[in-house]
């Protein structure tokens, strides 16, 4: 129903952001809501995606077409819902995402919260061979973001927990974010992520 929306960020939580567009606050679940701590009040779109449940209408929300696009391919697959395709995507090594597909790498796949190996052999079954148009528009990697908004370690926790990732899989993240000299809440987040791939 919905493509995008142009509005301001207005309020961040671990789980999701508030875009206020026309007077009406709009709650847009992010798989890193922090990377718009620099975008506070800020006029900026976000692309949509609404899922309509008995008990709930939610919105997720994307920075690009691509990452939508790669959203909606996710949650195609039985077994991966919008909150285990919105974790997946909280990983922004997407290129990497679709190369670990393309190569049947199961044991990438079974890191992300929510997927088993039924699951990752469920993807790899899926998607194998039909990612590729989404390379030949390079999706964008972002860099981590420079500010000296907010820094908070425990918010990047936070926002682990929400996405799904068990309690001790956030502490053992939790000690080696300690040596990091992250300046931002996003920074953290993105670190985090990336050290439970690669363990």
């Amino acid at each position: 129903m919905y493509e995008y929306i142009i509005g301001q960020v207005t309020a961040i939580t671990p789980a999701y952001i508030v875009v206020e567009n026309q007077g009406i606050g709009y709650q847009i679940q992010c798989g890193n809501p922090y990377f718009y701590s620099s975008k506070m009040n800020q006029s900026l779109q976000i692309y949509l995606h609404q899922v309509v449940r008995e008990d709930a209408h939610l919105l997720y929300g994307f920075k690009t077409i691509e990452e939508k696009k790669l959203f909606l391919r996710l949650i195609s697959v039985s077994g991966i819902g919008p909150k285990s395709g919105l974790a997946i995507m909280a990983n922004e090594d997407h290129v990497g995402l679709i190369q670990a597909i393309e190569t049947s790498d199961a044991t990438y796949l079974i890191k992300f919260p929510g997927v088993g190996k039924k699951t990752a052999q469920q993807l790899i079954l899926d998607l194998k061979g039909k990612l590729a148009d989404l390379l030949n528009e390079e999706l964008p990697l972002d860099a981590p973001i420079k500010t000296t908004q907010v820094p908070q370690l425990e918010e990047a926790l936070a926002a682990l927990q929400a996405l799904g990732y068990s309690e001790r899989e956030v502490k053992r993240v939790h000690k080696e974010l300690l040596k990091e000299s992250c300046q931002t809440t996003d920074e953290y987040l993105r670190v985090a992520l990336r050290l439970i791939m690669k363990k």
